[in-house]
C-alpha cells in the first residue's frame, strides 16, 4: 500500500512557502491570481536594489512556488542576512533545503525558527515533515506530538500523521487524521490532498 496514496509523495505541503496565514488557523480563500509577469517585475526591482528586505523575501518566495530552488534558496539567502532573525524567512530557507535533498540545512533553519518563536506551529510542522521525510521517523512522531498538544488546531500536524499511520498500513487511523485536516481547514491545500487520500484510501478498506 505504500506509496499507493497520492499525497504520499508531498510530505504535508511541507515545501508551500510560509505565509501570514497560520498552520493551525483554516486558511483563507485564494487570494486574485498575480500578474503573470510578476516574477520579472521582482527580479528588475532586486536587480537595481537588492538591499531591500520586502523584494528579497516575497521573489524568493515567488520562486519556491515555482519550484526554481536554487534561485528561492540564494534569494532567501540575502534576505536573512539583512533580518537574521526573521522567522518566516528562517523557514522558507529550510522548505527550500528541503527541495533541494538537503535536510539537515533544512532542519538547522526550522529549529533556528523555533528557537527565536518557540511556538510558531508552521515551524514545528516543517520540522516534523523533514525528519519524516527523511527517516528519522522517532524525532517526527515526537514534534507532532507536542505541536498538537501545544496546537490543537494545527491541520498540518494531522496531515502529516495521517501520512505516517498509511505508511505503517494503519489506513483507518490515516482516515480520521486527514478528516481532521478538512474539517479543520477545509479550503488549504492539505485538504484537497487529504480528500483525495481518504477517497482512495476508502476504496482499498472497503476491498479488505
Amino acid at each position: 500500500m505504500k506509496r499507493l496514496v497520492p499525497v504520499l509523495v508531498s510530505l504535508c505541503s511541507a515545501l508551500v512557502a510560509y505565509s501570514a496565514q497560520a498552520a493551525d488557523k483554516p486558511a483563507a480563500p485564494a487570494a486574485t491570481p498575480a500578474v503573470v509577469d510578476s516574477v520579472q517585475m521582482l527580479e528588475r526591482a532586486v536587480a537595481k536594489d537588492s538591499t531591500k528586505f520586502d523584494n528579497l523575501y516575497r521573489l524568493g518566495v515567488m520562486y519556491l512556488d515555482r519550484d526554481r530552488v536554487a534561485e528561492a534558496a540564494r534569494v532567501l539567502t540575502k534576505a536573512s542576512e539583512l533580518r537574521p532573525k526573521d522567522v518566516k524567512t528562517l523557514v522558507n530557507l529550510g522548505a527550500a533545503m528541503d527541495a533541494a535533498g538537503k535536510p539537515a540545512a533544512a532542519q538547522d533553519y526550522y529549529v533556528k525558527a523555533l528557537g527565536l518563536s518557540p511556538a510558531d506551529s508552521i515551524a514545528a510542522c516543517r520540522l516534523a515533515s523533514s525528519y519524516y521525510a527523511q527517516g528519522k521517523y522517532t524525532d517526527a512522531m515526537s514534534q507532532l506530538r507536542k505541536l498538537v498538544k501545544d496546537h490543537p488546531q494545527a491541520y498540518c500536524a494531522y496531515f502529516t500523521l495521517g501520512v505516517a499511520f498509511a505508511d505503517a498500513g494503519l489506513y483507518r487511523d490515516a482516515i480520521r487524521m486527514w478528516r481532521k485536516v478538512v474539517a479543520i481547514a477545509p479550503t488549504s491545500p492539505e485538504a484537497v490532498s487529504a480528500n483525495e487520500s481518504i477517497e482512495v484510501l476508502e476504496k482499498f478498506v472497503e476491498k479488505k
